[in-house]
Order: structure tokens, then sequence, then C-alpha cells
């Protein structure tokens, strides 16, 4: 598919508050995708997952959705552990009665333990959970995505490592996270362009042809992100950011998590069409 622009939730001039109200508000400002946002869990029935998804066939909207925030596959209690592949597994099943093209999640929180231990263990249990998924016949992908803060589990490398092991799992890669923890960094068209490469050559086509982004404006400080912000209030050089996703010809979804959802979304797809 070719790179489609959305909202991470429902538009704000939705007229109601309803997903499938929001999936039809997506159609008419002609963006052409909406992420679900069950960060606060997945509260939403059998039927009506069906139905939305019915809704964004008829719309032809492509959905995906993030999940709840409370995931920490390296918790310090096994039953948080637990509990953390529950709410993926949960997420799955609903998003693939909604038809979804993948689930996006915070894998781990590093607590005082070597990125690299934490990687193993996170693979370990993320493996499970792919191999429960794959048991139901389940086959939407698993997105880690790349995290804000220095303190979180979740560098492009990780999230690269984690698809290149696991079959159906690719990242979401959230620049604006990337430039959060970097405290300023990855905010030029040469450095979008080399984390670009990076996923290209590591993970070719599988990704290239199925991307996830999220970008936002964002405040950030030394110890990462602080909060999502408007683009132009914002000092993350979007526009470069459009070039670089156009100079590789990447296709998949761009969810845009600024705090006005639909204008910056409008503004990001405008910015990259005018390219050609």
């Amino acid at each position: 598919m070719p790179l489609l622009f959305g909202t991470a939730g429902v538009p704000l001039s939705t007229t109601d508050s309803s997903s499938e109200s929001g999936v039809r508000r997506i159609a008419e400002l002609r963006l052409g995708a909406m992420e679900l946002e069950f960060v606060h869990g997945v509260r939403m029935g059998e039927e009506k997952a069906l139905q939305i998804g019915r809704t964004a066939v008829d719309e032809g909207i492509i959905l995906s959705c993030h999940g709840p925030y409370w995931i920490n596959l390296n918790s310090r209690e096994p039953e948080k552990i637990t509990a953390s592949k529950e709410r993926i597994l949960h997420t799955a099943r609903i998003g693939h009665l909604l038809g979804l093209t993948g689930v996006v999640f915070h894998p781990a929180f590093y607590h005082e333990d070597e990125p690299w231990v934490v990687l193993r263990r996170v693979l370990k249990e993320l493996a499970d959970v792919r191999d429960a998924l794959d048991a139901e016949g389940i086959d939407l992908i698993l997105r880690p995505e790349t995290t804000g803060k220095p303190s979180q589990f979740g560098t492009v490398d990780e999230t690269i490592i984690l698809a290149q092991q696991l079959s159906g799992v690719l990242p979401c890669i959230d620049f604006s996270h990337l430039h959060a923890r970097a405290n300023g960094g990855v905010n030029s068209y040469d450095e979008f362009c080399y984390v670009l490469e990076r996923l290209a050559e590591e993970l070719g086509d599988p990704w290239l042809k199925n991307a996830h982004f999220h970008v936002s404006g964002i405040e950030y400080g030394l110890k990462g992100e602080k909060r999502h912000l408007v683009l132009e209030s914002s000092d993350l050089a979007y526009a470069e950011l459009m070039r670089a996703l156009h100079a590789f010809g990447v296709e998949g979804l761009v969810i845009c998590e600024s705090p006005n959802l639909e204008e910056d979304a409008l503004l990001l797809q405008e910015t990259y069409r005018l390219l050609g």
C-alpha cells in the first residue's frame, strides 16, 4: 500500500467520540488511516470490533491500534510479565476482529539491567506471545515501538533485532521519540535517512512495504520525552522527515500523535504529497 496518513485516536472534529464515527470522519477528511488507542485497556467487545472493522472496509480506511501502557516484559514480578503478555494477546485478538494491520506497544523498561539482558528477556517473552497468536491463526503484526526515554527499552537497534529474530514482528518507528531520546538529535534529513537506511538494510522489503511511523511535535529534556506538542510549536523538522520518507519510497502508515490530531495529520500528508 502507499504511505497513508492518519490520527492516533478519533479525530477531534468527529461529532461523537465513537470509533466508528471516527473512521467515517477520517474518510471525510480524506486521510487514509486511524489508530485505535487502547492505551488504558481494551474496552471493546467482539461484535463492536467486527462492526468497526466492516465500517473501515466500507470507507477504505486502514486501522491499527496502540496496546495498553501497562506492558513491561522485564518486570521484576513474574505475575506482571504474565499480565503484560495477556494484554498483548487480548489486544491482538480484538485487533484480529477489527482487521488491524498491527498492534503497537511499548515492550519494557530497563530498570537496573543491562540492555542486552533486557533484550534477551523481551525476545523470550514476545516469542511466547507470537507462538500463542500463531496457534490461534492470528497473523497481524506485533509492532514494538521505539521509545522516548533512555530508561525505556526501545532503541532502533533493539526493535530491529526483535524483528529479525521473531516472525510476525516489525518495528513502529516513532521519530518524535527518537528525537526526544537523543535530547534534540535525530532531526535532520541526513539523520532521518540514516535511520531509514538501517531499517531497509536490516529488514528489507517486508518492512519497506509495510512500515509504521508515529510523528508529532514533542517536548523533551535530559530524561527524554516530556509531552507531545503541535508540530508548528515544536522543533521537529517534519518537512525534512517527509522528504526522507519520500526519498526512500516507504509504504505503510504515518500516525500523527499531536494534540491537534487531524490538523497535523493533514499537514504531514500535504507536505508529503507536495513532494510529487
